[in-house]
């Protein structure tokens, strides 16, 4: 059995999560939640991403990297007073990847509602790369770490830094929609989400069947994850450390350890161009991907390709060219 039946695994059977947003990285489940969470009909827990239905096993070197929730009652807590909303959601990224996080969803919450947000794969892969990189989770440079990422055998939330892998979205949306039925799961853009937020979410509160009213007193103008450079390696150093990841999780409420990490630790800074090499080598595995997920959600989706644009790739400096290039061998 995937996962024992919620009644079972504890007390709260009421609060059970019945909304999803299940991912993917880096596209938006951060201002999703952030706005959601707003609406009056609708519960998040202060911890966005509780990652329980992925049963994370970190490796020990990542373990202080990642917070989650194993505990079944102690998922529960998260919801303790959310018994009077229609709705109550789990922001958890980790889920679109997992195959057996969604499986354990299904089995817990066949009738749940799941949201899934998606940006180009190119842009989305180096945009994790640049928060892992100022958090100090990974030193090289972005071909380096990607590739060495691609070849590793061992893969697993918190284990490997899937940068390929969770761009990989036609089997992750497919399998929502086997499980759950294409009338229960929505798929957006972070394009469509950064150029017209309202209009996503007055098509959730359509989706959700609640008062579309309150969207209009939501706060819309905040840029949540917006890039931002880390100060120096000093602050690196200090992101990657066990022990001031404990204080700033643990000793401080989680806005102000927030705050101090976008006002202390960081900087506004321009995004550095991305090596054309790592361009060129996720292109190819994208591309597959993206015309086999527009057939089956039957429209096209340019936004997902925003770095094959030709003026994306001449503002950035020549380096040596793509023409002909092999893609890496994973063994």
């Amino acid at each position: 059995m995937i996962s024992r039946p919620w009644a079972a695994s504890c007390k709260a059977a009421a609060t059970l999560p019945n909304l999803f947003i299940v991912g993917a990285v880096k596209c938006g489940t951060t201002s999703l939640y952030a706005y959601l969470r707003q609406h009056p009909q609708i519960f998040f827990p202060e911890m966005k991403e509780p990652h329980f239905y992925t049963r994370p096993q970190p490796a020990p070197e990542q373990a202080h990297l990642i917070q989650y929730v194993a505990d079944a009652d102690d998922y529960a807590k998260l919801y303790a007073h959310a018994g009077g909303y229609p709705w109550r959601g789990d922001a958890s990224p980790s889920y679109l990847w997992s195959a057996q996080a969604a499986q354990r969803i299904r089995a817990d919450v066949p009738q749940a509602r799941i949201l899934i947000l998606l940006r180009d794969p190119v842009q989305r892969a180096y945009s994790q790369y640049l928060m892992d990189f100022r958090e100090g989770v990974v030193n090289d440079d972005f071909y380096t770490i990607l590739l060495r990422d691609w070849q590793r055998p061992d893969k697993g939330w918190g284990v490997s830094q899937l940068y390929v892998e969770l761009g990989q979205y036609l089997d992750q949306v497919r399998r929502y929609r086997e499980l759950f039925g294409p009338e229960q799961v929505r798929v957006y853009l972070l394009e469509e989400l950064k150029r017209d937020a309202r209009a996503v979410l007055l098509d959730i509160a359509d989706f959700l069947g609640i008062d579309p009213a309150p969207i209009d007193g939501i706060d819309l103008h905040l840029a949540h994850n917006a890039h931002r450079q880390p100060r120096g390696e000093w602050a690196r150093r200090l992101a990657a450390s066990p022990w001031s990841r404990y204080i700033g999780e643990h000793l401080f409420p989680q806005r102000w350890g927030e705050y101090l990490w976008q006002h202390v630790f960081l900087r506004a800074g321009k995004k550095p161009p991305m090596d054309p090499r790592a361009r060129a080598f996720l292109q190819r595995l994208y591309e597959p991907e993206i015309r086999g997920l527009e057939k089956l959600l039957g429209r096209p989706l340019p936004e997902l390709r925003l770095s094959w644009q030709r003026e994306e790739r001449a503002a950035e400096p020549r380096q040596e060219s793509m023409e002909g290039l092999e893609l890496p061998d994973r063994s």
